[in-house]
């Protein structure tokens, strides 16, 4: 009696460890590289540029198991300009992610704070953008769709994930204003579904955002997190892809409505262009923006890759039908499992804008709009991962 009372309470004390158990873990990306471009404010420009592809980021993310399928998690995670070790995003101390939140394995995963969006989360890893084998700098103009992998970051977030079942997961979420009197002033709001069959890969999602810009809501541009000044941003979005052998071909469409636009980011500077810069042209008025991207990437090794993408966006601004041509090339080495070197070229081409409108200037993300409706990038770079 006694043997099986020991044999007892060592099995309790062993199941009352199993469940307190946690890990905290640091982690980080590094990206850097060499960027020539023809033209940035009128010049011809030789620069060190980090996070040309992909954000870099420390942080620390941590798992409690709490019994019976339930797990604590958070989630603190910082952005930083690896050139001068400066916050990526100015005020921020866990600018890209700040959340904590409860999992489930029976009825998926709740999380609170500063998250990215659900249409980012799911219908992003199949855009070209988005991906290491092309990345921010390859994103649709002005990231107008917020799939490149330096998308918008939402405060004050709800979101939910559920558990995957048959392939398929869903995420929806709730961005609040947190300004008394303007429940609806710059709050956000999405959805978004994903399937995943063996070698098929497929999502769709929806995201609006009321009053992007405005005050200290959902979208801010203290730091330099939103990307349009608007009273409302509506996107759709739906892509797929196939991988069959070492290749992996996607296709993907967005539709981003912008109402009563007054200004937009230019990633490269961290200002806003339009009706804050008169210099850099004028943007005042609704905008539709349709993008349509075919991309590729063939593995001809375990180490050596080539991947590509081309997009064409076409607008909708004032009565002008701009239209957009965004053409990326890639190849990559990879020396390690975490260590790896890309050589990129990126190209667009915007034609159709009013001339004096802020559209008419090519700019690719990351990069200073160029003077002219052209502008061609060619990035030598290294990416760590720890």
């Amino acid at each position: 009696m006694k043997k099986v009372l020991i044999g007892s309470t060592i099995l309790g004390l062993f199941s009352m460890c199993a469940h307190a158990q946690s890990s905290v873990t640091l982690y980080g990306l590094i990206d850097t590289g060499l960027v020539y471009s023809n033209n940035q404010l009128g010049h011809s420009n030789w620069q060190m540029i980090s996070s040309a592809t992909q954000n870099t980021v420390f942080g620390l993310k941590g798992d409690e198991d709490l019994g019976g399928g339930l797990h604590a998690i958070f989630k603190l995670e910082q952005a930083f300009v690896l050139n001068n070790g400066a916050q990526a995003l100015p005020g921020d101390s866990f600018g890209s992610q700040a959340l904590i939140g409860m999992q489930s394995d029976a009825y998926g995963t709740m999380m609170f704070g500063r998250q990215f969006d659900v249409v980012n989360d799911l219908v992003g890893p199949l855009s070209a953008g988005y991906n290491t084998w092309g990345g921010s700098i390859a994103a649709h103009p002005f990231d107008n769709d917020n799939l490149a992998s330096n998308a918008v970051i939402f405060n004050n977030t709800v979101k939910y994930i559920s558990p995957t079942y048959l392939g398929a997961t869903l995420e929806t979420m709730y961005a609040f204003s947190n300004e008394p009197g303007n429940f609806a002033v710059n709050r956000a709001y999405g959805f978004a579904l994903s399937y995943t069959k063996g070698p098929v890969n497929l999502a769709a999602g929806y995201l609006q955002m009321n009053n992007p810009g405005t005050g200290l809501g959902a979208v801010t541009t203290n730091d330099g997190s939103a990307n349009f000044i608007a009273q409302r941003q509506r996107i759709w979005s739906l892509g797929g892809n196939l991988t069959f052998g070492a290749a992996t071909v996607g296709l993907l469409w967005s539709h981003t409505q912008i109402d009563n636009a007054a200004g937009v980011l230019s990633f490269g500077t961290g200002t806003y262009l339009g009706a804050s810069d008169p210099s850099a042209g004028t943007l005042d008025g609704s905008l539709r923006l349709d993008n349509y991207e075919v991309n590729a990437k063939y593995s001809l090794t375990p180490a050596l890759s080539v991947s590509g993408a081309y997009t064409y966006t076409h607008g909708s601004y004032n009565g002008s039908s701009p239209g957009w041509n965004t053409g990326m090339l890639q190849c990559d080495y990879a020396v390690s499992k975490r260590t790896d070197f890309y050589l990129e070229g990126v190209y667009q081409n915007v034609h159709g804008a009013p001339p004096n409108s802020v559209l008419s200037h090519a700019m690719l993300n990351t990069l200073s709009p160029s003077s002219t409706s052209t502008q061609v990038a060619v990035t030598a770079g290294m990416r760590h991962t720890f």
